[in-house]
């Protein structure tokens, strides 16, 4: 709501017994709850202080939230808070609040006493009785005030379901006797779906609607009916139409029934029109001869219509005759009132000071003459051949025309209007951009050339039989192949066959044990003269592979052993596990532990680590009791009061 209020985000207000167990349950979750008598009565005394100001606070900021999101009648807009007066009681709704107010500041000076008498007890028994009577008096001032938050639960309910009226929006307010057609009507304006019943206080509240007249935004109320008595008579029905016609700065539109379906006669129509019409100061009325339809106005009695003719002669009010049903002159009534309520609106703006300053900010330029010489428009006298001249030329076909005559064919061409030396090269592509450069910018000119020189070139190479092979192999080649291909096909699998076994990263690619069976494998295949032809002694081979993986392995692993030559002597890197290198003497590890006693030892640590935790400082909110354990806390179904120990 513009106006600052919104009653729908009013916070739930909870009976007195759900309010105290929700403050108290919070308490308990949110402070710590074991405290000892052997501690320091500092700690004791801060340990439940800590509970009686929390509480305090808890019930100290919900009370405060309440007084809060209630609207203040003072401060609100006088529509709501006369239809607050007139739906609420104002005394009694002020009273609840001030009551709400009071149990705040007592609820707060009950903390406050009891914080000074707890800083003089003088063991955690007392402290115990000051926190527990501290909070049992917040408990019973809160209890007090049963009967008030009932009542302001009631109020929020029901400003919760009160339609959202801007009083400072642009309005159009419906008023007239009960069953005239005042809700019939909003339904044809706007999008409302308020009940139209053939019966009279079918409305009993007020209801909005919304609409657009020259993109603006309009709010339609629909009030209540109301009867021609005095206002000390009216029930809160009535009330509620006259609060919205007294505060509301809108648009009045009064319903006359010249049918006399509703039920009341049109004399008596006029006669409240007349009684309410102080209330329509400086406001537009425009009145409805509704339900023409029904009863045409030549069909009235002479009675009426000399009635309503007089009615016609009232100052500042605008007549419509009307049907909500052929809708025959409502949107002309629409019209003229949004109209006059415009007007109205930009006269008040401009009478007030913001008007000026807006005024003051614009500035009109206005031309100067630049001499006294007077120079009165001419109209050249050839200006109508050319006129002619221009209507009898051919029409320049224009693009849209195009785009009108093929329709979904129509293809928009920029390219035909480019204006280029060569006008052919319009429709040519354009090279694209690669890594921020042109492509063409790296085209050799003489490509073309090179490129016939290369075809020329492989068509002689072709005719020669340079690439042909004519499909005729020698046969050592053929044989060749072949066995490439097994050689192949046999290092695969072998590949495989180590993965399976999951070799360590420093193991040759060919094992010791396999040298044998790989060797004989190649002289299966034939392949034994070529190796010792080609790559000299396949044994030296074989031994340089292990070299190199026991390099690779000493380079990989620090743990590892390091061979020295082909002395065999092995040495041990510096990195060892210190608990299994012996030394001269009794059997001991570097720690100077015997093996026997390693076990020992370590039961002994961890026995020392385990101590050294279970002691470690415990704070005031700790659910642990390794030392203490009480038995209400470990054994049977709690009853009641088993509380009180904490």
């Amino acid at each position: 709501m513009s106006f600052g209020y919104n009653f729908k985000k009013i916070t739930v207000v909870q009976p007195a017994k759900e309010f105290i167990d929700s403050t108290l349950s919070k308490t308990q979750r949110k402070t710590p709850t074991v405290i000892h008598k052997h501690l320091p009565i500092s700690r004791i005394r801060g340990f439940y202080l800590r509970k009686v100001k929390y509480t305090q606070q808890n019930f100290h900021d919900r009370l405060e939230m309440m007084l809060t999101e209630f609207p203040r009648l003072e401060d609100i807009h006088p529509f709501y808070s006369d239809l607050m007066g007139v739906l609420y009681d104002r005394d009694h709704y002020k009273l609840a609040l001030g009551q709400i107010s009071t149990a705040k500041h007592l609820i707060d000076a009950v903390a406050r006493d009891y914080a000074r008498l707890l800083k003089f007890g003088d063991s955690l028994y007392r402290c115990k009785l000051l926190k527990t009577a501290a909070l049992g008096r917040m408990c019973t001032i809160v209890k007090r005030q049963k009967a008030n938050l009932e009542y302001l639960e009631e109020v929020r309910q029901h400003l919760s379901r009160l339609p959202s009226i801007d009083p400072t929006a642009r309005t159009l307010l419906l008023a007239g006797f009960p069953n005239v057609g005042k809700s019939s009507l909003i339904n044809l304006l706007t999008r409302a779906d308020v009940e139209v019943q053939p019966y009279a206080f079918t409305t009993k509240s007020l209801y909005i609607g919304h609409m657009d007249y020259k993109y603006l935004k309009w709010q339609v109320i629909d009030t209540p009916g109301i009867l021609d008595h005095e206002l000390e008579e009216r029930n809160t029905i009535e009330w509620q139409s006259v609060t919205a016609l007294a505060h509301l700065k809108a648009a009045i539109v009064y319903i006359v029934d010249i049918s006399e379906q509703c039920g009341t006669p049109i004399e008596t129509q006029i006669a409240l029109f007349k009684k309410i019409k102080p209330l329509f100061a400086n406001k537009p009325v425009c009145v409805m001869l509704n339900k023409i339809d029904i009863t045409p106005f030549e069909q009235l009695t002479p009675e009426n219509q000399e009635m309503i003719n007089d009615f016609l002669k009232t100052e500042g009010v605008k007549f419509y005759k009307t049907s909500n049903v052929s809708k025959e002159g409502i949107m002309d009534m629409r019209n003229a009132a949004c109209d006059e309520l415009l007007v109205q609106r930009v006269e008040a703006k401009l009478r007030g000071r913001q008007a000026d300053n807006i005024l003051n900010r614009v500035y009109v330029a206005q031309p100067k003459s630049r001499d006294e010489v007077d120079r009165p428009s001419v109209i050249p006298g050839n200006a109508p051949q050319l006129r002619e001249e221009a209507d009898a030329r051919p029409k320049i076909r224009t693009e849209r025309d195009i785009e009108l005559e093929l329709d979904d064919e129509y293809m928009l061409d920029l390219r035909k209007t480019w204006d280029l030396k060569n006008a052919e090269e319009a429709a040519d592509a354009i090279p694209e951009i690669w890594e921020g450069k042109n492509i063409t910018d790296f085209v050799d000119p003489d490509i073309m050339t090179k490129l016939a020189a290369l075809e020329a070139e492989e068509e002689e190479r072709a005719k020669s039989g340079f690439y042909d092979l004519g499909g005729e192999m020698d046969s050592d080649d053929e044989e060749i192949r072949d066995l490439a291909k097994v050689i192949r096909r046999k290092r695969k699998i072998r590949k495989l066959e180590e993965r399976v076994d999951r070799a360590p990263i420093g193991r040759a690619a060919l094992p010791r044990k396999n040298d044998k069976q790989l060797e004989t494998n190649m002289q299966d295949l034939g392949l034994g003269e070529h190796i010792q032809r080609g790559r000299g002694n396949y044994k030296e081979s074989i031994h340089r592979g292990r070299s190199v993986a026991r390099k690779r392995m000493k380079h990989n692993d620090g743990d590892a052993m390091e061979v020295d030559g082909d002395s065999g002597s092995v040495t041990r890197s510096k990195s060892r596990n210190r608990s299994q290198s012996h030394v001269r003497g009794p059997a001991r590890n570097q720690s100077g532990v015997r093996p026997e006693e390693v076990g020992k030892a370590e039961k002994l640590r961890k026995k020392a680590q385990k101590n050294i935790n279970q002691d470690s400082r415990r704070g005031e909110a700790d659910r642990r009791f390794l030392d203490k354990k009480p038995k209400h806390l470990f054994s049977g179904k709690r009853g009641n009061g088993t509380t009180d120990r904490r």
